[in-house]
């Protein structure tokens, strides 16, 4: 694994940025794994602007998300489609038909998460861009999740449920239950550009680097990725130095 430590969030999404672009750039039909959250809204931010400033096509670019909330859909502001339509796709020329994230108001979910599975097994991503949750969960695989998962239905930690809260009016308004791709799902892509910033991220990404591979902390089978960045401010990077 590569380790990137930076100076601050900012310099973490410039950075960032530099490994998203060079994929974009060599691959301009790339498939492009794409998490939400506010951790990469720096990255999105930076390819807007080399999108507006230099002219980066994104228009045969495909797009496939990491995760939706579970009875939510497009027309609700709190939607994994309305955050990456609002801080990416609507700012750059790809086509929402090339974009693709489970349906968060599927009626059968089980159906769902097939339907996602086989759509990903014909598009791999030649990049995904991950987060990573203070309990060690990527994507929504929280603790205990199988390595061998593929997209599933999961109920939502209570220390997920809390990290997101920040983004709705009120805790009791976070869904509790969420669709994601497998950790399986995950460690197929081509390359991982895993983000982290914030001191109440630092036991993870400890865990994540150095910790022993374990279930019990998702994010520790990226160790075990042929192409793997970690970008991480110093803060979220103080146990690892």
């Amino acid at each position: 694994m590569k380790v990137i430590v930076c100076k601050d969030y900012d310099e973490m999404s410039a950075k960032a940025f530099e490994v998203m672009a060079e994929v974009v750039k060599n691959n301009p039909k790339a498939i492009l794994g794409l998490a939400t959250g506010s951790t990469p809204i720096g990255l999105y931010k930076k390819m807007i602007e080399d999108h507006e400033k230099n002219g980066t096509s994104y228009k045969d670019i495909k797009t496939v998300n990491l995760d939706e909330y579970a009875g939510l859909d497009y027309s609700s502001d709190q939607s994994y489609v309305y955050f990456m339509r609002h801080n990416l796709f609507d700012h750059v020329d790809i086509d929402l038909k090339n974009t693709n994230i489970e349906n968060g108001k599927a009626a059968d979910r089980q159906a769902e998460c097939k339907r996602y599975n086989e759509l990903l097994e014909k598009m791999q991503q030649d990049i995904q861009v991950l987060g990573i949750g203070s309990n060690g969960h990527i994507a929504f695989n929280e603790p205990g999740t199988p390595f061998g998962s593929v997209t599933h239905i999961v109920d939502l930690a209570e220390s997920t449920i809390k990290d997101n809260s920040r983004m709705f009016a009120s805790i009791d308004e976070v869904p509790r239950q969420a669709f994601t791709m497998g950790l399986k799902n995950i460690m197929n892509a081509k390359k991982i550009l895993i983000l982290a910033n914030g001191k109440n991220k630092a036991k993870a990404v400890y865990g994540l680097v150095k910790g022993e591979v374990t279930e019990n902390v998702p994010a520790s089978v990226l160790q075990l990725h042929p192409d793997c960045t970690l970008v991480v401010d110093e803060a979220a990077a103080e146990l690892i130095k």
